[in-house]
């Protein structure tokens, strides 16, 4: 199935650059190696085997201990790690789920040893919060990526509704827990009411965290429990009420991401009314948020992936320089190889720019 899955990510990014190519008055296609041909190497990006798939953006000292960790097969690191970020910051969500992540990883690598370290974690401090929580998260992983059948997934799944349950006991006001819950209430089916029984643990706890609004956001959709319409509406009304210097602004472009149809190459689309305005909404947030914001690669990632699609070349472009390196996000993880998938956009991007008079020299960093 892998394989498979491969192949049409494949036949896709063929699709979609065939057809940016054979465009009258855009992108000439010439032979790798040609004088003519654009070079992403010129802009200093970074090699296409060289892309850490692991995060959106750098988190070195999450990198460092997980290195640690898992050389030495000892929880410490991570558990002080976890101990020193703040419960209700952006960061604690994305590195609960990075560790939890290299755990999942390791266990399908190693299926008889791999993780040892996180199970060692709970039974040894079992009223550590940062690992109750790393450990439903990585129940939650485990049961998508288990690759079992629908009651062993839902057998996980259902663990791991109990380990958000004791993960939350432990942390009074952490949403960590209540974000993860909401991946598990996607997977078990909760109906809308009792969704939204929970999702108002998390608007008790953080309003504006934006990890939990795009956890929300994806039951909401058309191919989970939702509807177009419904995703839209919620992802509207966080953008609404959302203070300035808040990625809320940029939701509307995710729920438009959840929703592209999977073969869609019509240069009319991107140029489209809903588009333009969720770019705006995306730009907007991305110029007003603070340059520390550690979502802001979360939504510099998905401009990229618009802009190119729409050809704003030098927009896209812009984004690039700010996340090059890193490949960890929506929508790059969502195929099969997600540096292959970004260094197709990454060279499209370049391409497009230089074909409309753009050099290293004039791009603004």
């Amino acid at each position: 199935m892998g394989i498979l899955w491969g192949l049409m990510a494949a036949v896709m990014i063929g699709l979609v650059v065939s057809q940016l190519l054979r465009r009258r008055g855009g992108i000439r296609q010439v032979a790798p190696g040609s004088p003519d041909a654009a070079d992403p190497a010129d802009y200093g990006f970074m090699l296409q085997e060289d892309l850490d798939v692991r995060l959106p953006g750098p988190d070195q000292d999450l990198l460092d201990v997980m290195s640690v960790v898992q050389r030495n097969q000892d929880f410490t690191a991570a558990s002080q790690l976890l101990a020193g970020t703040g419960k209700e910051t952006e960061t604690r969500w994305e590195r609960v789920q990075a560790i939890a992540g290299a755990a999942a990883l390791e266990a399908q690598q190693t299926p008889r040893l791999g993780a040892g370290w996180l199970h060692a974690w709970r039974s040894q401090a079992p009223k550590d919060a940062g690992g109750a929580q790393v450990f439903a998260e990585f129940l939650v992983q485990q049961a998508w990526r288990g690759g079992g059948t629908p009651d062993e997934q839902r057998i996980v799944l259902e663990e791991a509704r109990n380990a958000c349950d004791q993960a939350a006991m432990l942390a009074p006001g952490d949403p960590v827990p209540h974000i993860t819950h909401l991946a598990v209430a996607r997977g078990l089916g909760y109906s809308q009411a009792e969704f939204e029984q929970l999702w108002l643990k998390i608007l008790d706890t953080a309003p504006g965290h934006m990890g939990a609004h795009l956890a929300g956001l994806r039951y909401w959709t058309e191919k989970w429990h939702g509807s177009r319409e419904q995703a839209f509406s919620f992802a509207e009304a966080a953008a609404a009420r959302a203070p300035r210097g808040s990625l809320l602004a940029a939701l509307p472009l995710f729920a438009l991401y959840e929703h592209v149809p999977e073969v869609n190459l019509v240069r009319g689309f991107y140029e489209s009314v809903v588009v333009t305005k969720a770019l705006h909404g995306a730009l907007f947030a991305v110029h007003a948020a603070r340059p520390d914001d550690p979502m802001l690669a979360h939504v510099r990632h998905l401009l990229v992936f618009f802009l190119v699609r729409s050809e704003r070349w030098s927009e896209a472009m812009r984004q690039l320089v700010h996340v090059d390196g890193h490949v960890g996000a929506i929508p790059w993880t969502a195929e099969y190889d997600p540096a292959a998938s970004y260094a197709v956009y990454r060279a499209l991007a370049v391409a497009g720019y230089e074909a409309n008079g753009g050099s290293p020299a004039t791009l603004r960093h």
